[in-house]
Formats: C-alpha cells, sequence, structure tokens
C-alpha cells in the first residue's frame, strides 16, 4: 500500500464522503543519478544563497514571488499562504455533472485513485459510483493539492471512484500560440480516400499489453550487464520498406495490406509492428508479452502489470518452479 496524497470530503449534494486519494500512476525502470567521472562520488544539489554562496538551512528558506518588475520579490511567510487557501480546502463539492467524454484529453493533469476514508464512507461512495456509473455522467469539482487549487473530475473507473485534476483555462495553450500556422492545399480526393481506407485497414483495439517499453527494458538489461562486468549491446531493428516513395498516393497503396501494387506487382503484406514482433519472438522460441501476461494472472504473479517482457518470465519462472514443489 502506499500514502495517500490528499485526505478530506467529498460532498455529492448533501452527502458528505470521507475519502483519501491515491496516485493512480508511478514511474518505472532504473533512475540516473549524475556522478563526476572517474569517482563514485554523487553530484548533489544544495540550496545556496546566490549572493554569498553559502549554503541555506531548510528552515531558514521562505518563499517569494515576483511582483512584475524586474529583480524584485515579496517574501512571502507560511501562515501567509495558509491563510489564503479555500475554506473548504480538505472538500471536493461536486457543483455539477457532465456527460462522460466531455472533457478532451488535453485539459488531464493527473490521476488519482480514491478510496472511502473509513467503513463509515463505504455505503455512500458505492452509492455514487453507481449512480455516476448508470448514468454516465462525471462530477466536475475543485481540489488543493500541494498548495495549488486544480478543476476535477471524479468518475467511475475500474471499480473505483477516480478524481482527475485539469489545468485552469489560461493554462492551456493555443497552437496560434506556440507553432507557426499550418498552409498548405487541402488533401486530393483520391489520397483523402486511400488515408480513410488505409486507417480503417489498421484499425485496433486498444490494448495497453501490446506496447512496451523498450528504451526503459534495454536501459535494464545495460544496468545488469555492467554491474556483473559484462556489456550489452542492442542492434536496432530496421524499419520495412525504406526506399523512397515519390507520391504520398504511391506510399499509402504500398501501406495498404492485400492491395496490388503499381505496375502489377506482387503485394507485400504488411503487419502491425506488435504482431511482426510477436511472430519474431515466437520464431525464436520465446513468449510473447502477452502470453506471460496470462501466465502470470493464472499464477497470481504481483506487480505483473508493472513488468517489462523478461522481469514477467523471471517472474512466472520463479512462480511456476514454487507450485511445481
Amino acid at each position: 500500500m502506499v500514502n495517500p496524497v490528499w485526505v478530506g470530503t467529498l460532498m455529492f449534494g448533501r452527502v458528505p464522503i470521507g475519502v483519501r486519494l491515491y496516485s493512480a500512476r508511478e514511474r518505472r525502470g532504473p533512475v540516473l543519478h549524475q556522478f563526476q567521472r572517474g569517482t563514485a562520488d554523487r553530484i548533489r544539489y544544495v540550496r545556496v544563497n546566490e549572493r554569498t554562496g553559502e549554503e541555506v538551512a531548510p528552515e531558514e528558506v521562505v518563499r517569494g514571488a515576483r511582483t512584475g518588475i524586474e529583480d524584485e520579490y515579496v517574501v512571502l511567510e507560511p501562515e501567509e499562504l495558509e491563510d489564503i487557501l479555500p475554506a473548504g480546502s480538505r472538500t471536493m463539492e461536486m457543483r455539477g455533472f457532465l456527460p462522460e467524454g466531455a472533457v478532451d484529453p488535453l485539459w488531464y493533469a493527473s490521476t488519482y485513485y480514491a478510496s472511502p476514508r473509513g467503513p463509515a464512507d463505504t455505503e455512500a461512495y458505492r452509492l455514487l459510483h453507481a449512480a455516476l456509473d448508470r448514468t454516465r455522467r462525471v462530477g466536475a469539482a475543485t481540489v488543493v493539492l500541494r498548495e495549488r487549487e486544480y478543476p476535477v473530475l471524479v468518475q467511475p473507473h475500474r471499480g473505483v471512484l477516480a478524481a482527475s485534476t485539469l489545468w485552469w483555462p489560461d493554462e492551456v495553450r493555443d497552437p496560434d500560440d506556440v507553432m507557426p500556422p499550418v498552409t498548405g492545399a487541402e488533401p486530393g480526393k483520391g489520397e483523402l480516400e486511400l488515408a480513410q481506407e488505409l486507417v480503417r485497414a489498421l484499425s485496433v483495439e486498444w490494448d495497453p499489453g501490446e506496447y512496451e517499453d523498450s528504451y526503459g527494458r534495454r536501459l535494464t538489461e545495460l544496468v545488469r550487464a555492467k554491474a556483473r562486468g559484462s556489456t550489452f549491446s542492442h542492434r536496432p531493428d530496421r524499419s520495412e520498406g525504406g526506399g523512397e516513395v515519390g507520391a504520398i498516393g504511391e506510399a499509402l497503396r504500398q501501406s495498404l495490406p492485400n492491395r496490388p501494387h503499381k505496375r502489377g506487382r506482387a503485394p507485400v503484406p504488411r503487419r502491425p509492428a506488435t504482431v511482426r514482433a510477436e511472430a519474431r519472438g515466437a520464431a525464436e522460441g520465446r513468449r510473447t508479452k502477452r502470453e506471460l501476461l496470462r501466465q502470470a494472472s493464472e499464477l497470481e504473479v504481483p506487480g505483473r502489470s508493472r513488468m517489462s517482457r523478461d522481469e514477467l518470465e523471471e517472474a512466472v519462472g520463479r512462480a511456476g518452479a514454487g507450485r511445481r514443489r
């Protein structure tokens, strides 16, 4: 279990529900630190006074903000910051309910799982979950997290309530604010039809198990190899069909599976990268990540959803050996 990031009250009308928020995500893989070359000495960052260069003790550090005038700041004491927190800083009051999918993914910042704070909150918690689930609605509220206030959406997810913080309107940039305008002619009818056909032909269901953090896996293998005193080398896969294609239309035709190419050439079936990877793994006698996830589920391997393919293979092997004893 992990520590909650927020403990407070979720207001469903006049029904108070005590909840705890837990982060729904965590970053995986090796953490890279900094060292001075040729030594085992870690590089550390310390708080220093930029004028004197002397280190400052944590208890001597206060917050400050720029006034709008260059190099002019005001100091803000902790009690002053505490005084201006919203009156209900430990309360999420849902002010309205939106249809599912009403908020564009661009607005989402972070997501947390919400659990009942205690047994007395379970009945109201389950009632809210069921009501949102059956009406296909999400609750809109605000919450104060880590000294910042956020808009938040409360919705049923994986059998529990989830609370997703959002960006404020003035924090979401328009494309024109950050990039030059996109110019050029509208796509031609023939090319557009080919593009739509390619999208339909390669449409798939979302399955996160089909994706793998290949860089994180190779970084883990590199760290393990160097820890054993050995070496690790990686040969990147060569992409198929790397030749130049003059026209977009011809490139689209070559991308379509089971479609004759120009000049009567036989089509070369193209499979999604995940299928090619599975076929390559099968040819090498290796189990695919999907197979390993299924076996890990049958063996009740903890933490399996966060493991790489190699970690799954190792964990499944240990768990299978334990059952055979």
